[in-house]
């Protein structure tokens, strides 16, 4: 409840921040500085993009590592009694002394 009414409170305060300093330009500048924040946010994206390419098999990163999968014991269960699941098992280990 109470970081909802938090939330809710910056998000008014960022907007009406947000709506002051641009409600004072032109609408010829909106746009430029619309163009502008476009073409920023696109070049890091393709830069972020193309780097993590370009960086995927190199050295630098902790190289991936990959195990076999193993088979589940419940599987092997169910394999060796298809017939019953229901089947007793007759695996009993007394103490030998």
């Amino acid at each position: 409840m109470m970081t909802g009414k938090l939330i809710n409170k910056v998000t008014n305060w960022w907007e009406d921040k947000l709506r002051s300093l641009l409600g004072r330009l032109t609408p010829e500048r909106r746009v430029i500085l619309i163009v502008i924040m476009l073409i920023i946010f696109s070049g890091l994206s393709i830069f972020m993009t193309f780097s993590s390419i370009y960086n995927l098999g190199k050295e630098k990163g902790e190289k991936m590592k990959v195990d076999h999968i193993e088979r589940l014991q419940f599987e092997l269960k169910k394999i060796q009694h298809k017939t019953d699941s229901l089947k007793l098992q007759k695996n009993f280990q007394y103490d030998k002394e």
